[in-house]
């Protein structure tokens, strides 16, 4: 078995530049300066090797208005972005070998409109023709996609997903979820309460994971940088959730008040608990019977009015008491850590680099209603937690105080970290960033955080 010291270095580079994406030589630059700055092996990717990027390709954007135009910058890897790095990689496998872009974006995206919008085709083919050796790849990892209409599901349907097929990894007793004492009141999505715990019952734990990802000799993690209402942002750790075939398998929160024992609401009041207990009665009913679902809409408008908006008030686990999403993302860091395209043991560890797209990031009601900021940053790195660490600092946010964070440097099994917090250094061309601790990064950026986060996640050194 593996242990966390071959997992990656603590090394993080933030390279500043402009927050745009249309000038192709400057941004080939400031990527290519980024990964410098982290000293990757010469041989980090061999000739003949399988890369895989992934992207964060979780919506697709609407280009009829100004307002939708624009908002999309800030939730999406920039498809330019995308294309860089995917040509970076292409010319380190000097002449042979395999790229493959894929991602398993929300459930109700349509994979065919981001394709048709980021022109990922155009993109292929252009791969294609200047490194005629190498073969490109793009798929959709889903299973299935489905219809929501104003947030209740009213039709599926499957999706060929990844042609190499999935990996079951069970992690049963070393799982963040073992012993948890939400277990049995475990929600993924779409109304589906028994998949979801039947795939977290002790003893037994278990992740399906696409394999093309799982089986790749190096996998470049493409995250945005941005705020996240379940785990406070969304950087590494969290984009690799994309990497999953069948969404009901991953616990996002844990039903009921926390009176209850529960974290999808942040108040234990008679009115959450009443509206805890008419949900889950309704989604009970309508799972299954989509024909009913379209029924559903405008009973939840109406309840929408009488328990409030959920811009406004917290449900579905979306504040900083959140205790299940962040064991999900973790698990599933150690499913890719630990095992390989086949859930037997890794006897050597797969190669990651991390390559944030912080050009134009998001901040506020995040990951999916971000609003637009202008950073110009791009982060490298070999480690998702020391990345994300920097990030969080970056932001202007506290990293102990997110589960997902301080979570990570205290996993019994198998753990994800060799390193302390005190030992990861950033390397910058703003003089600001370049520190030997990340925790002395000055000047951050100030970013908001989702309004269930709001008071809690922001750093008391905030500049």
């Amino acid at each position: 078995m593996l242990t966390p010291s071959s997992f990656g270095s603590p090394h993080v580079s933030v390279i500043r530049g402009q927050p745009a994406y249309e000038d192709a030589a400057l941004l080939r630059g400031q990527i290519e300066a980024a990964i410098a700055a982290i000293g990757l092996p010469v041989d980090f990717i061999q000739p003949g090797e399988h890369v895989v990027i992934k992207p964060n390709w979780v919506k697709e954007h609407d280009t009829r208005t100004p307002h939708e135009e624009a908002s999309w910058l800030a939730i999406i890897t920039h498809p330019a972005f995308v294309r860089e790095v995917a040509r970076w990689a292409a010319r380190q496998l000097r002449g042979s070998g395999r790229v493959t872009l894929c991602d398993a974006p929300q459930s109700d995206s349509s994979f065919d409109a981001i394709r048709r919008l980021h022109r990922l085709d155009d993109l292929i083919e252009e791969c294609r023709r200047d490194f005629p050796g190498i073969t490109f790849t793009l798929f959709d990892m889903r299973c299935e996609e489905w219809k929501v209409v104003d947030g209740v599901t009213v039709s599926k349907r499957e999706l060929p997903s990844d042609p190499a097929g999935a990996v079951d990894v069970h992690l049963d007793e070393k799982s963040e979820f073992f012993g948890f004492p939400g277990l049995g009141k475990l929600y993924g999505a779409s109304f589906d309460y028994a998949t979801t715990n039947r795939q977290h019952t002790d003893p037994h734990h278990e992740y399906r994971i696409c394999r093309t990802p799982m089986a790749a000799d190096v996998l470049i993690n493409l995250p945005k940088l941005k705020t996240h209402k379940k785990v406070g942002l969304t950087v590494a750790l969290k984009n690799l959730v994309g990497t999953t075939p069948r969404t009901n398998w991953l616990p996002r929160h844990t039903e009921g008040t926390p009176a209850e024992g529960g974290d999808q609401f942040a108040e234990s009041s008679s009115k959450r608990a009443l509206e805890g207990f008419l949900m889950r009665s309704a989604k009970k009913i309508l799972f299954g019977r989509h024909f009913l679902s379209w029924l559903f809409v405008p009973l939840k408008k109406l309840g929408r009015l009488v328990f409030g908006d959920t811009q406004k008030v917290v449900r579905s686990g979306n504040w900083h008491g959140n205790d299940t999403a962040w064991r999900m993302i973790l698990d599933l860091h150690k499913c890719f850590s630990y095992f390989d395209g086949h859930a037997k043991p890794r006897t050597k560890p797969q190669r990651q680099l991390i390559l944030v797209d912080g050009l134009i990031a998001g901040d506020g009601d995040g990951p999916m209603a971000c609003d637009p900021k202008l950073c110009g940053v791009v982060l490298a790195g070999t480690h998702p937690v020391a990345v994300d660490c920097v990030s969080a600092r970056l932001m202007g946010f506290d990293w102990r105080k997110t589960r997902l964070l301080a979570g990570s440097f205290t996993l019994k099994e198998l753990p994800l970290v060799a390193f302390q917090p005190s030992d990861i250094r950033v390397s910058s061309n703003n003089p600001d960033w370049n520190v030997d601790a990340f925790e002395g990064m000055t000047h951050t950026l100030d970013f908001r955080c989702h309004f269930g986060w709001q008071g809690h996640l922001e750093s008391t050194e905030r500049r």
